[in-house]
């Protein structure tokens, strides 16, 4: 059995995304049924409508999803309708391969079955994310938002949040260490706050001096301006770990010189080849680390979120209607957003009346 939902799609690649009717699975015994409140805007969703990435279409948006349970399965131990809850970039995993087994399901050998873009594990149909007005996904892949968290901005909390949050606990951020964040965006923003929140010492790599006031107040205690050499310099051998959230092709040389021995650099803003020359040397004499990182397993997520609502950790958001999506898209493309777009679904429902 199905429900017909509403949403909102693009139909092909760089087509304006417009209201689409959908079939939703009924719960299985293992699902919960949740009613979507609100969905953050992530650059992955325009990434895969613009065909940076490839898509299946017609393709429904959205993986940082807050929303309340409505219906669950006959074997559902964990939630209860009415429960507040999130659901991230992954709605499944083979969960025998021995990344599942560890709790790292973002690593499936098999591949995770991500929220949207991907196809059912089970019955084969296409996933269709949070830019609708419920989703159906197993109790596993589902996790509780802490009482007292503010929802909306809690969304972005699920892709933005724990991308950040994976490599700072995976590399064992603790009190006093030094970690540096590159670029001030929905993934350097969360960085910020999270890294403190840790109690590290925190710094702002940025190539715009009018950053800073911004960046400290949501946490930084310094910003070097990465195109002043002077700058750079005054800090080789000083961070720990690098977070590297710059989602294009950028020179990491000048960044590995102010790793100190041990230290690692991590990207987890970009995705695919960096031409330019890597210069090995810093790496071998001082046992530098370039590495990558994405997202994080349900099990970590949900210590993320546990995390947050202990600290009050949130966010930065602009809210949006559904039917904003579009000149949403076109602002984030400038960098127009401080510093995720959460849309109000109840603008959806508004579709239906």
């Amino acid at each position: 059995m199905t429900t017909k939902v509403l949403g909102y799609a693009a139909p092909s690649v760089k087509a304006p995304l417009a209201p689409f009717h959908f079939e939703r699975r009924d719960p299985r015994a293992d699902d919960v049924e949740i009613d979507i409140l609100y969905c953050g805007v992530c650059h992955s969703d325009l990434h895969c409508v613009y065909g940076d990435w490839q898509a299946i279409f017609p393709l429904v948006p959205g993986h940082e999803i807050i929303g309340r349970v409505t219906r669950v399965g006959k074997g559902v131990t964990k939630f209860k309708v009415g429960d507040q809850v999130g659901v991230g970039c992954m709605v499944d995993s083979c969960q025998h391969c021995d990344p599942c087994k560890q709790g790292l399901e973002q690593y499936c050998e098999e591949g995770n079955t991500l929220t949207y873009n991907s196809h059912d594990r089970h019955d084969h149909s296409p996933t269709y994310g949070g830019y609708s007005e419920k989703i159906v996904v197993s109790e596993k892949f589902v996790l509780s938002i802490p009482t007292g968290l503010d929802l909306k901005s809690a969304a972005p909390l699920l892709c933005a949040g724990i991308t950040t949050w994976s490599p700072l606990r995976h590399w064992q951020v603790k009190r006093g260490d030094n970690v540096a964040v590159i670029g001030l965006g929905g993934l350097g923003h969360m960085a910020i706050k999270l890294a403190k929140g840790l109690g590290a010492e925190v710094t702002l790599f940025s190539r715009s001096p009018n950053k800073e006031a911004d960046a400290r107040r949501l946490g930084a205690d310094n910003i070097i301006i990465s195109t002043d050499a002077k700058q750079m310099a005054a800090h080789a051998n000083q961070f720990d770990l690098i977070i590297d959230t710059v989602p294009y092709v950028h020179d990491l040389n000048p960044y590995i010189e102010t790793l100190t021995l041990n230290g690692s650099i991590v990207l987890v803003g970009f995705l695919g080849d960096l031409p330019k020359v890597l210069d090995t040397a810093p790496l071998v004499m001082a046992r530098k680390s370039i590495a990558g990182s994405v997202i994080g397993g349900i099990a970590e997520t949900q210590e993320m979120l546990d995390f947050c609502g202990k600290h009050g950790i949130t966010a930065d958001v602009e809210m949006i209607n559904i039917e904003n999506i579009n000149e949403a898209y076109q602002r984030m493309l400038k960098s127009d957003v401080k510093y995720r777009f959460v849309i109000d679904m109840a603008s959806l429902k508004q579709h239906q009346s």
